[in-house]
């Protein structure tokens, strides 16, 4: 399996590169923990949102059309989109997709899944990636801990999770470190966290809990900027 590159924009937007690079959630313009030099604007060829809250698609606009790449979200989403701005040619099958839908792109295998949070454009989701050296990717999005994450383990082997911790808006760090268990991943980077007061500010107790709860998942952490390879 050919290296796989992530890097955490902080919050919870990350590049992946496999040949070609997916953004997911990249969030630059007001978010507290942009990292300075690496660029805001970095290219891609896909473009991932996992809801439409401002700390998640508030530059999907502006990206897309600097980027070029071709835009996945849900159904609804893909439709503001649209009419922002965003060509259609530049949103997945014209108008996005759905949850439980999978899509071959760029080399990338994606999987939509869901997630139990909030939006105002149909549903919050998440999503897993098979990379086109095989790597499988899970992205949650915005969540709370769910008892099917154990199926979506089963049903696609997890290599490395991204999972927030933060609390307040999502999981905190126990049940972060319980979904870990329930995915069977085989690495976790935690994000969406000490990005803003309320919220947890490291990932000190996350990475305690899940040596209890999960101890063969391997605990990735990174600073805003930082980049890993798997």
């Amino acid at each position: 399996m050919a290296s796989v590159r992530i890097r955490w924009f902080g919050h919870s937007g990350f590049s992946i590169r496999d040949g070609k690079t997916a953004l997911i959630d990249p969030w630059f313009e007001g978010n507290p923990k942009a990292p300075s030099g690496v660029g805001r604007s970095p290219g891609a060829d896909l473009l991932l949102l996992t809801h439409d809250h401002f700390d998640h698609a508030a530059d999907a606009v502006s990206l897309a059309k600097k980027t070029g790449a071709l835009v996945v979200a849900i159904f609804e989403l893909a439709g503001d989109l649209k009419a922002k701005g965003v060509p259609e040619t530049q949103l997945i099958h014209g108008g996005g997709m759905n949850v439980g839908g999978t899509v071959s792109v760029q080399g990338f295998e994606i999987t939509m899944t869901e997630a139990h949070h909030s939006c105002t454009l149909g549903t919050p989701v998440g999503y897993v990636l098979k990379t086109p050296s095989g790597l499988t990717i899970y992205h949650s999005g915005d969540t709370g801990i769910f008892a099917s994450m154990a199926l979506i383990g089963e049903l696609y082997p997890i290599d490395v999770a991204l999972l927030p911790i933060g609390s307040v808006f999502t999981m905190d760090y126990r049940q972060a470190a319980k979904a870990c268990a329930l995915l069977k991943t085989n690495a976790v980077i935690p994000m969406h966290y000490g990005t803003f007061p309320i919220l947890e500010p490291n990932a000190d107790r996350f990475v305690a809990e899940l040596a209890k709860v999960s101890p063969g998942t391997r605990p990735i952490v990174l600073s805003p900027g930082e980049e890993t390879t798997v």
